[in-house]
């Protein structure tokens, strides 16, 4: 095929085509939103959702020095964010997300000084569900950030007192350019983050799209022709 050269990216031999193919979307879209979010090294970061895009948030927030907290629906999902390096699983199915991201996130001050205050520097929204992220917003920070890269069509309820005394804020972070997928790529390739995938042959594809979108399918799905 014929495309633009500045569409393109080097996949270097140190990574598989089936390693490399979930980076270009999930990969590019975790990785870009998590080094524009403003959290530095040892900042509180919470991933909420464990699935496709949410698995590989973990591993980019926990390899660039965050304090990786994993939100998730139930006890069955603690054991695979464990697994991938979080310091903390919240349940938001029997656990207050806003109370627990305040109890296990940031120091022990507050107020105006937000290098040191409670809560989530960044809140990486990665499940499509506007009313999970609604009752997120109250666990950030000061100056805290709540970046939504998975939606859905219901609007997310924010209060604006809630954003306002805080300073805090909504942000949509859709994907990237082909520079950000490289980026990516390399920050995979030498601190060791991996998508977890169910490989398919491409005469299987049907089975594997209805695998995929049924949930079945621990965490991407990629085809090999």
């Amino acid at each position: 095929m014929i495309a633009p050269t500045d569409a393109l990216v080097h996949i270097p031999d140190d990574i598989s085509a089936t390693e490399a193919a979930p980076m270009m979307c999930a990969g590019i879209t975790t990785f870009n939103a998590l080094r524009n979010s403003g959290a530095r090294p040892g900042d509180v970061v919470a991933i909420l959702g464990i699935g496709g895009l949410g698995h590989l948030g973990n591993q980019f927030s926990n390899k660039m020095g965050f304090k990786t907290i994993v939100i998730g629906r139930g006890k069955d999902k603690e054991q695979m964010a464990k697994k991938l390096g979080d310091i903390h699983y919240i349940d938001s199915n029997i656990e207050n997300v806003a109370v627990e991201l305040f109890k296990h996130g940031g120091g022990g001050g507050g107020g105006n000084d937000d290098s040191n205050a409670k809560g989530a520097k960044a809140i990486l929204a990665t499940m499509p569900s506007s009313k999970a992220m609604s009752s997120a917003l109250e666990g950030l920070a000061i100056n805290g950030k709540l970046f939504v890269i998975g939606a859905s069509n219901e609007p997310i309820e924010i209060p604006p007192l809630l954003i306002l005394s805080g300073r805090r804020s909504v942000v949509w972070w859709p994907s990237g350019s082909s520079i950000d997928s490289q980026d990516t790529l390399s920050f995979a390739i030498h601190s060791g983050v991996r998508s977890v995938n169910g490989v398919f042959p491409l005469e299987r594809v049907s089975e594997a799209y209805g695998l995929m979108m049924s949930g079945k399918v621990k965490f991407r799905v990629v085809l090999q022709p």
